[in-house]
């Protein structure tokens, strides 16, 4: 088992009341908030810099890094947006901290700001969990009311306001670019790169998006330095991370632990397998990072880690299936889901999921042929790199990878279709 930690990000979770602004305050929250105050705005992102942490929202890009590209003068106006979307199939890690602890964002909302010298924040909530935006929005009235938002942030003479926007439900509005149209009113649609979103993103202006996750570490990196981050997790991917596991295990649920953790040290964790029945494959960061399977157990699921192993960290929603379900099943559904959630602006991704939805429903169906799994791998290869955004990669990974592992179960399928094909001549024939 991994060294055990005290829990980091969800210590609060647990509290009586942990949404509201006196729990917070009673357990050291705001005063992070004080001490990044004092401090110039480029110590700031020297210290997330050095803390070495990474984007939490899928592709682990250095959030330092990330901020230190916004313009250091403010002859326009900055940008920090939020992107709380969470649409990926199996995450379900951002929703729950914004339930359970929303002020812990806010504060590293209020920090990020400082650092990036923006003055106008805008958190981007999925539209479906309107439980979740009216206690992000009550939060968000709390800490005006205490003085921690608005004019002159507790006597610093830093200005910032913030606006908790409803999405309209769409998955590729967790795409930055696409979620900053949806923001201005237009249809979410991703843009074409450069201009990236630091020189001209929101109306524009030099913008920043970050996950949630990533923003609410900010408060304890502040407090506890940068080295203390980095006890925690690896070298390259230092810290804590909230891992969301769902299916067949006996307790579903969020578990916090350093990154670099195991999917079998996960499974202890909760409670291992449903009913003892054996892991079949898992997906280490939702339906759009390419599948592992049993013999992945012991892939230290960093970002390093699953890219080695031939995946990918995404956003570390862990779905788990074991030895009941079929391969060519789930792959099915997945990829239904990418077909609906297309945008239609480019393409590869708009037909080519079209497609492969219809080629795999035929298969499930007991109608299809070996030339199928060809197609469907051409397809992908049509599809990969070549779409407009990362909608389209993450739609091939369930069926590339699929077909890597469980070829066999596929083949399975069109021998069935052929076994019904011969019958049915046979029959015809003596008829």
């Amino acid at each position: 088992m991994a060294d055990p930690i005290t829990p980091v990000l969800t210590k609060r979770w647990l509290s009586p009341n942990s949404w509201r602004l006196s729990t917070y305050e009673q357990l050291e929250g705001y005063t992070a908030v004080k001490k990044a105050l004092r401090k110039p705005q480029e110590q700031i992102v020297a210290l997330i810099k050095d803390a070495g942490l990474r984007g939490r929202g899928g592709a682990g890009f250095p959030a330092g890094v990330k901020w230190s590209f916004m313009p250091p003068n403010e002859d326009k106006p900055h940008y920090l947006v939020i992107n709380a979307d969470e649409g990926e199939p199996g995450t379900c890690k951002d929703i729950p901290l914004m339930m359970a602890d929303p002020h812990s964002l806010i504060e590293g909302c209020i920090i990020a700001s400082y650092a990036m010298r923006a003055h106008h924040c805008f958190i981007y909530v999925r539209g479906e969990v309107l439980h979740c935006i009216r206690r992000l929005q009550a939060a968000v009235r709390e800490a005006y009311d205490a003085g921690y938002l608005g004019k002159d942030i507790l006597g610093s003479g830093f200005d910032l306001d913030i606006v908790v926007h409803a999405g309209a439900g769409a998955y590729i509005c967790g795409e930055e670019t696409a979620l900053l149209d949806s923001l201005e009113g237009r249809r979410g649609q991703p843009r074409l790169k450069p201009p990236f979103p630091a020189a001209a993103g929101l109306y524009a202006k030099p913008t920043t998006v970050n996950n949630v996750e990533t923003i609410a570490t900010v408060p304890y990196i502040v407090n506890g330095g940068s080295d203390w981050f980095r006890e925690m997790g690896t070298e390259k991917s230092p810290g804590p991370k909230i891992f969301s596991i769902s299916g067949h295990v006996e307790k579903p649920g969020q578990y916090e632990a350093p990154l670099g953790t195991t999917l079998r040290e996960l499974l202890e964790l909760a409670g291992g397998m449903k009913d003892g029945i054996p892991l079949k494959f898992w997906t280490p960061g939702g339906s759009s990072t390419p599948m592992f399977t049993a013999d992945h157990l012991d892939v230290p699921l960093d970002f390093e880690g699953a890219a080695e192993a031939g995946s990918m960290l995404g956003t570390t929603a862990i779905m788990v299936f074991n030895e009941t379900v079929s391969v060519p099943w789930a792959v099915m559904k997945w990829t239904q889901f990418y077909e609906h959630e297309s945008c239609g602006k480019c393409t590869p991704c708009r037909e080519g999921t079209f497609w492969l939805a219809q080629v795999l429903e035929r298969m499930v169906e007991g109608r299809g042929t070996e030339e199928d799994i060809d197609t469907m791998l051409d397809v992908c290869d049509n599809i990969l790199g070549r779409s407009f955004c990362a909608l389209g990669d993450g739609a091939v990974s369930p069926i590339e990878s699929g077909i890597k592992y469980f070829r066999d179960e596929f083949l399975a399928l069109c021998e069935d279709n052929k076994a019904k094909q011969s019958e049915s001549a046979l029959v015809g024939a003596q008829a």
